[in-house]
């Protein structure tokens, strides 16, 4: 028994390395934009697909993987999973144009969108008790978070020593450990029924997510007022709703809608795409607060965001001794308040006030993360029976990814109205394009224009941040109202040896 729970926490081991290099992946290009761009002669617009090319292909393949790993193999389209993401970095590494560029990153957003359920699907088969499944849970989902603030440093350091195609290879040897690690430790599973795949499904939700997400996107580069932009979004919302109704019909359908009538998948769903919010309001804002106003490099703005893993980790080893005393309401309604607390720290940040004001607001932050995360998490997985866990795991994620493309576009909207508005006789290319470019502009004109740049985005950066801690903070109320504490302290225990074959 001893040597089988062995096998079980180091296969964990295996998931968390590789979430680690997804988290890493989305968060470790920034920094090597400018020296990509110079060395491909890329202009803004491949930058922009640089990133999109990912996010797109993410979006399009997450729904149909989770429900091809219930079919045919969680584990074997995993370890496939992890393969073509290690031979995409490559590919990025060593892309000599932006088109080649381009097309590693959607193939690794494909991987990425294999892994990210998957990994987490073959959990409960691993571990059915509910303690330890929702410790492993907590282990899983700080690795992807970690990996999102270390993704700015690791690129730093690389850029500062090698070239900049480092910052993918570094996806490899990670790649190479996770691999091998779920080929030995890892066991099979699938659902015990052999149903066929919903190919309408497949491609009906590829489509809808393709042009909500491209909608949103497009958004934050053009504007509000562009109507491709929402002609895209239109045509998603269309495409996803026939989504919907042929779910409702077919035999055996890609998603299984019916979660949504269980309270822990929908309530923790919601709770996910609300944290969400915060992170990406945490993500979008910082950084540029870091290098635009307090003068820091992208190696240092990384660092700067270190405060997030501590607190991180001390929010997820409090909880996980508070939750099963005091049960999931009391550590979710915490979470959230310090969630909302830590935003409205930020949300009070001057151009004036300094790193140690925003190193603590980050702490706040990232216990608040720690609390509400792995727990949101764990009330969703509990209700995914071991039959459909992949195509529920993908369900969840893909909302969770819309959700963020949502929030960024939203979010960045916020931040702009009020830092043009702010700007005053300033309000002019291409200091309205952002602060990055607007200091850099302002410098010319003076320390006065650079001060009032500033300024007017830390105003911006306030009102954003602003939004949402009152979201936080109205989710805080919400969960004191719908969750059950003693009855949801650990999730649904799932009978791993119902409906699941495992070998």
């Amino acid at each position: 028994m001893k040597a089988t729970d062995s096998r079980r926490w180091l296969a964990l081991g295996a998931l968390a390395v590789a979430m680690l290099t997804i988290g890493l992946d989305v968060t470790v290009l920034t920094v090597a934009l400018p020296t990509v761009a110079v060395d491909l002669n890329a202009d803004t617009s491949a930058l922009q697909w640089f990133s999109s090319a990912y996010t797109l292909a993410l979006a399009a393949v997450m729904l149909p993987a989770g429900a091809l790993g219930d079919r045919y193999g969680r584990k074997k389209f995993l370890l496939a999973a992890l393969l073509v993401f290690g031979a995409a970095s490559v590919a990025c590494a060593f892309a000599t144009s932006s088109g080649e560029l381009i097309a590693a990153r959607a193939l690794l957003g494909v991987a990425a969108a294999a892994m990210m359920p998957l990994s987490m699907s073959v959990l409960p088969g691993l571990f059915p008790d509910p303690v330890d499944r929702q410790r492993a849970l907590t282990i899983w989902i700080t690795s992807t978070t970690i990996g999102l603030p270390l993704g700015p440093i690791v690129g730093g350091w690389l850029l500062q020593h090698f070239w900049w195609g480092s910052v993918f290879l570094i996806n490899v040897p990670m790649v190479i450990v996770g691999a091998t690690a779920v080929a030995l430790l890892v066991p099979e599973s699938r659902s015990d029924t052999a149903f066929r795949m919903d190919l309408p499904g497949v491609v009906l939700s590829a489509l809808g997510m393709l042009g909500l997400t491209y909608g949103f996107i497009r958004c934050g580069d053009e504007g509000w007022g562009d109507g491709l932009a929402w002609a895209c979004i239109a045509a998603g919302v269309v495409v996803l709703a026939a989504f919907v109704l042929w779910q409702r019909r077919v035999a055996h359908p890609l998603v299984d809608l019916d979660l949504f009538r269980a309270p822990g998948f929908r309530w923790g769903t919601l709770y996910l795409i609300v944290v969400m919010f915060g992170l990406f309001g945490l993500f979008f804002t910082l950084p540029q607060y870091f290098q635009a106003v307090l003068g820091a490099d992208a190696l240092g703005s990384g660092l700067r965001l270190l405060p997030l893993i501590g607190g991180l980790l001390v929010g997820t080893r409090v909880a996980d001794l508070l939750l099963p005393k005091a049960g999931l309401r009391v550590v979710l309604v915490a979470g959230f308040a310090l969630l909302a607390g830590g935003l409205a720290l930020g949300a009070l940040i001057t151009a004036d006030s300094g790193y140690g004001y925003a190193a603590f607001a980050i702490v706040v932050l990232g216990i608040g993360i720690g609390f509400v995360m792995p727990a949101s998490m764990g009330l969703a997985m509990g209700d995914l029976t071991p039959e459909r866990a992949g195509s529920g795991s993908a369900l969840l994620q893909a909302l969770r990814q819309a959700s963020g493309t949502i929030g960024v576009a939203v979010l960045g909207t916020v931040l702009a109205t009020v830092y043009r508005a702010d700007l005053g006789d300033l309000d002019r290319a291409p200091i309205d394009d952002g602060v990055n470019a607007g200091v850099a502009a302002a410098r010319q004109l003076g320390d006065g224009a650079v001060h009032t740049v500033r300024v007017a985005f830390v105003s911006g950066m306030s009102a954003m941040l602003w939004v949402c801690a009152a979201v936080c903070l109205a989710t805080a109320v919400l969960a004191g109202f719908v969750t059950r504490s003693r009855a949801d302290a650990e999730p649904t225990a799932i009978d791993a040896g119902q409906s699941l074959h495992v070998g």
